[in-house]
């Protein structure tokens, strides 16, 4: 495969593009953010908006919250810089890990601060991982759809008007450029986050006997009810300028926030993806159908910040991704499927022109494997059933 010349992300990344000399245009990015933005007139436009806000509702923001990293960074930025008093809303995946709700519980009492849990009906989250995965080779869409959709609902609940994510996509990617003012609306709800299913498509494709409100919490809400609170919903990444390594040094420091093992990530990324015991399968399957998984990507992040050498980046890449993790078990008995189901599914969503090849080798358990909730497996002649009808389709659908 070809890959930057830079960074060495493959061009089976999403978005990715390269100039004539290989380079591509992840990178360009980077270095507009670095050098091409002044960030001194982005802190005072962030001065601007929360003066807006501050003191004029019963919270001054809303902040979604998973507990790791970016979010955690979120929410002590706005209270410690601007004492303000938001409102915490987290939608539970169904995956949280012990530290996390460690960290979590940390930073309550550290910080001080009002929030909501919402978890989901289990049953349902279920269908919607199977069918997201058999559809679009990535089960986490309830998660994506649930993350960003149910905080807006609070909103318009609560009738609170502003809500602040971490960062932008553009240090990931190139939906947006990172000098654009990324709002979190529904054209961007739509570009990524859905995976280009609606909760009314998804609603008919599980074919179920519950009624469509069941999907609300992953339902983008009404431009009617969101114009009517005059919602905005903005990136803290548009404002100061991202540093995940220091964000990261500075909340455990100053908040005891704990970093912990991820399967097939190196350990000195402890800071990444902490929230989620179904990481490790999300990664593999990334590496089944695009030949990459998150060592690229967090090695891409340290070349573009001259933090590592390409000779260690391809040594850390080598040795951290493409073995299966010991969470694939328990993610197969959460949506059904066997073990040979799964690598149809997945290969089939393959991007070209990569070819998966297995690896022989498995990571090795997390400390925390055996605390891991394993309740709530699904019954396997139902997900045959609907297996089987997923293959018919696919089939008529491609002849």
């Amino acid at each position: 495969m070809i890959r930057c010349t830079k960074c060495l992300l493959p061009e089976t990344h999403e978005t990715i593009e390269f100039d004539k000399n290989g380079s591509c245009n992840v990178c360009k990015q980077h270095e507009i953010k670095e050098s091409g933005i002044d960030w001194n007139t982005q802190k005072k436009e962030l001065d601007k908006l929360v003066d807006n806000y501050k003191g004029k509702y019963d919270y001054d923001c809303i902040v979604p919250f998973s507990g790791g990293k970016d979010s955690t960074w979120a929410l002590y930025y706005l209270i410690k810089e601007y004492k303000l008093n938001p409102l915490v809303v987290r939608f539970d995946h169904g995956f949280m890990r012990p530290n996390l709700e460690n960290n979590i519980k940390k930073l309550s009492r550290k910080l001080g601060f009002d929030m909501i849990t919402f978890t989901p009906n289990w049953k349902i989250v279920q269908k919607l991982m199977l069918r997201s995965f058999l559809d679009k080779g990535d089960f986490c869409w309830h998660c994506h759809t649930g993350i960003f959709s149910y905080p807006m609902w609070v909103a318009i609940e609560k009738k609170i008007p502003l809500i602040f994510w971490g960062e932008k996509s553009s240090e990931y990617s190139n939906y947006y450029g990172v000098d654009e003012e990324e709002e979190v609306d529904e054209k961007r709800f739509n570009r990524f986050i859905n995976l280009g299913i609606t909760s009314k498509d998804m609603y008919l494709r599980i074919d179920e006997e519950f009624g469509i409100k069941k999907l609300k919490p992953y339902t983008y809400p009404p431009k009617k009810e969101l114009t009517a609170i005059n919602l905005r919903s903005v990136c803290l990444g548009t404002y100061i300028k991202w540093d995940v390594p220091k964000q990261s040094k500075i909340i455990m420091d100053e908040l005891g926030w704990k970093g912990d093992e991820v399967e097939n990530v190196p350990e000195q990324y402890n800071y990444e993806k902490i929230e989620c015991y179904m990481q490790g399968v999300r990664d593999y399957i990334k590496y089944i159908k695009r030949g990459y998984s998150r060592p690229s990507h967090l090695v891409a992040l340290d070349l573009r910040n001259k933090k590592i050498t390409k000779e260690k980046a391809k040594e850390l890449v080598s040795l951290y991704e493409g073995k299966k993790p010991q969470s694939l078990n328990l993610f197969l008995d959460f949506i059904g499927l066997t073990e040979e189901q799964f690598y149809e599914v997945a290969i089939g969503h393959e991007i070209s022109p990569h070819k998966f090849q297995r690896n022989a080798n498995n990571s090795k358990k997390t400390d925390d494997f055996d605390s891991w909730s394993k309740d709530g497996g699904a019954n396997k002649e139902e997900t045959l059933k609907i297996f089987e009808k997923w293959k018919k389709e696919k089939e008529f659908f491609k002849n």
